[in-house]
């Protein structure tokens, strides 16, 4: 009431402001309320400069699902007349694509699952040949995880018996993605189990379930523990190799991959506020039981006989056994990219071995009764001259290599010399002269007789760096005023000229 009876007053709009200590356009708007009968005035509409384009957008945007972008649209929208800028052909197209989804959204419901009902499998890649398997009973959130170097079928089929060993019982159903190795075709979207995968379900009796194509969220609940899994212990894991400089192995993978899903199943799962371990004993009470005996996944083991070197070859590589089965046939399997080689009798493990590549081979130093020897390149004597130099002893054998290797070509002369000095001086000279020539790498037979020649008197020297002992004789200390000259004291061997200098000398240094 105050600006409109100042407006009246003064019959301006910034006139009634000055008065009122507002703006002008304040005070219009409060007029034009006024005058409209006490409602806000009606406001224009303001044409969008896209609104010629608006239909053409919004049919191109449901003949795409709502998958096209503005980028793509903007060079239609311009054909079509459309002047503005890109930012708002971009506001136009996101507001279509809201209608759209709006209207045509894919309605879910939250999986509720029973007891008993399903597993849930699925693999990751992690590079680097190493692949993660997962696996997790929908209803107690129990957890499985292993490290496979491959996704084969019978990879996925022997970890996946492990799983259901290891939670103790078999679900009703087990649900996959339509994985290429189980999957033996699809008919009017129907997958059609491979034989091997329905008779592995047969042989456990579970009934295998499949997911939609490109529909992962139907098996959310095995992607989050797989994306928890690469997160949580296979990137930690591979780091730790990386930084040590070494490749991550399968069986070190798996046995860190033990520990992590004890330490995941006995804590308190976020989703059920519940100990996985402890809903897993609930729902293994509703799980079918496991067969008696464990079907034989992928091939089958092969037989191998045990060569003369100890070993047997498998894939073109060879790998060692202990050497007590030599000439005899063992069992050769392989088991998480290991190979396991058992004896037929007992069933034992006699050697494990990992998988090494063609003309390669792996071999067990225990296997041998300890590490291989170094090779010996030592003298066979065959004349009788060479047996007698050669009874000498270490020395003489030193001595005859070392010649040898120096390329004295007439080393057989020389070892008959050798054995006329040995005659004339005795063993303990001789060697002895022998030992001096190959330090000294001296390696004829005229060398050696010099040596004996010298005898006692050749001289030793020792290497540099050592300490040098030596028997000094023992002086008596005497004071330095005992060599002082003065008159008192004169020198004897100096005369008064020289005893006058010196005295002059002692007092210039002195000052």
């Amino acid at each position: 009431m105050d600006i409109i009876s100042a407006y009246r007053q003064a019959g301006t709009f910034r006139g009634a402001a000055v008065i009122c200590g507002t703006t002008h356009k304040t005070v219009k708007r409060v007029i034009e309320r006024a005058e409209a009968g006490g409602g806000r005035p009606e406001r224009r509409a303001r044409e969008r400069n896209y609104a010629g384009v608006a239909e053409l957008v919004t049919a191109r945007v449901v003949a795409s699902q709502g998958r096209i972008s503005a980028k793509r649209l903007l060079p239609v929208a311009a054909a079509a007349g459309f002047t503005g800028s890109a930012r708002n052909l971009r506001r136009l197209v996101a507001a279509a694509k809201a209608d759209y989804r709006r209207d045509h959204h894919r309605g879910r419901r939250p999986g509720v699952w029973a007891p008993g009902e399903y597993l849930v499998i699925d693999w990751a890649d992690l590079g680097g040949g190493l692949h993660l398997f997962c696996a997790v009973l929908a209803w107690s959130r129990w957890r499985f995880v292993r490290f496979a170097t491959d996704e084969q079928a019978p990879t996925t089929m022997a970890l996946t018996a492990d799983a259901l060993a290891a939670a103790g019982g078999v679900p009703a159903k087990v649900l996959t993605d339509r994985m290429g190795c189980l999957k033996g075709g699809v008919v009017a979207d129907v997958v059609v189990p491979t034989p091997a995968y329905v008779r592995f379900a047969s042989h456990y009796g579970f009934a295998p379930d499949w997911c939609h194509a490109a529909d992962p969220a139907s098996k959310g609940i095995v992607e989050n523990l797989v994306g928890y899994a690469q997160r949580d212990l296979a990137v930690p894991l591979l780091a730790e190799a990386r930084l040590a400089g070494r490749v991550l192995g399968v069986a070190e993978a798996n046995a860190a991959a033990v520990a992590w899903c004890a330490q995941v199943n006995a804590s308190v799962h976020s989703e059920i506020c519940a100990v996985p371990d402890d809903r897993l004993a609930e729902e293994q009470l509703l799980l079918g039981a496991l067969p008696s005996l464990r079907l034989q996944v992928g091939p089958e083991p092969v037989t191998r006989k045990v060569d003369r070197l100890s070993c047997v070859r498998f894939a073109s590589a060879r790998y060692s056994v202990p050497t007590r089965l030599i000439g005899t046939s063992v069992i050769v399997r392989q088991h998480e990219g290991r190979l396991l080689i058992l004896e037929p009798g007992s069933g034992e493990i006699v050697a494990e071995h990992a998988l090494v590549a063609p003309g390669d081979a792996s071999v067990d130093d225990a296997h041998y009764g300890g590490p291989r020897p170094a090779p010996g390149r030592g003298p066979r004597p065959r004349t009788v001259a060479e047996q007698l130099f050669c009874s000498l002893g270490p020395a003489a054998e030193a001595f005859l290599v070392g010649a040898a290797a120096a390329g004295n070509t007439r080393l057989h002369a020389d070892i008959d010399t050798l054995l006329e000095l040995h005659a004339a001086h005795g063993d303990e000279p001789l060697l002895a002269a022998l030992h001096r020539a190959v330090a000294f790498k001296r390696w004829h037979a005229a060398d050696v007789r010099s040596i004996l020649a010298a005898g006692s008197t050749a001289p030793n020297p020792r290497p540099a760096g050592q300490a040098l002992v030596l028997d000094l004789p023992t002086l008596t200390p005497r004071s330095l005023n005992d060599y002082a000259i003065t008159a008192a004291n004169p020198d004897p061997d100096l005369d008064d000229t020289g005893v006058d200098a010196c005295l002059i000398d002692l007092r210039e240094v002195t000052r």
